[in-house]
């Protein structure tokens, strides 16, 4: 991953090399949201205008070049990205803009634009040599993960409130994940699931808390 040169600090500024640390800043912990930084002259050479005009990979990962993973890694077989820009204009014109246009997500594998960071979540924990891939949600991350992890066959541990919809958690099962309904709040399944995480070494998809599931967000741009 030659063209990762780091992980910034938000809050201080410290950038940590590519292994270094996993998440965030041990020395401001959860605030510490670490920023993946590139070598972008590094990767002017794999990527360019023409090349992504001529690729036939209509998915995200068309653009691998700009994300921080290997490049041989296997990626999830579901097609996620590449999804329909429609236009708007009686919206545009309600809201006093010159244009607008309307990305539709729900294309993807499982309706969300969260898919997008579940399949880089998913990569990166095989990087890892991860046996579980964990996250807190009560909702469309959940989703997401359940879903990309059921097409690789990766075991999946998703911490939710006991107070989520019934329909949420039967789509999470559907899926095949280990679900796990926590008394409490979304605060309390997401502290619970750091701290297991933590303890048995699981992949945490967490966003927040996990600087590359931005990145795998940002190929909706």
């Amino acid at each position: 991953m030659n063209h990762v040169t780091g992980l910034r600090c938000v809050i201080c500024g410290t950038v940590y090399g590519p292994g270094e640390v996993d998440y965030v800043c041990p020395d401001h912990g959860y605030e510490g949201i670490l920023d993946v930084q590139y070598d972008y002259g590094l990767i002017s050479f794999s990527i360019t205008p023409r090349t992504l005009a001529e690729s036939s990979d209509y998915s995200i990962w068309r653009y691998r070049p700009l994300l921080p993973v290997e490049p041989d890694s296997p990626v999830p077989p579901l097609a996620v990205g590449w999804t329909p820009l429609y236009p708007a204009p009686r919206l545009a014109e309600s809201l006093g803009l010159r244009d607008l246009w309307i990305k539709d997500d729900g294309r993807n594998p499982t309706a969300s634009f969260k898919d997008r960071a579940s399949a880089l979540a998913v990569v990166k924990a095989q990087e890892k040599g991860a046996d579980v891939i964990t996250t807190a949600s009560t909702g469309n991350a959940a989703a997401a993960l359940a879903g990309l992890c059921a097409s690789v066959a990766q075991p999946n541990v998703i911490f939710v409130p006991a107070s989520a919809p019934q329909a949420k958690v039967a789509q999470l099962l559907a899926y095949g994940a280990t679900v796990l309904l926590v008394n409490g709040s979304y605060d309390d399944a997401f502290d619970l699931c750091l701290q297991v995480a933590e303890r048995y070494g699981w992949y945490n998809r967490n966003t927040g808390f996990n600087p590359y599931m931005s990145e795998g967000k940002k190929t909706v741009s």
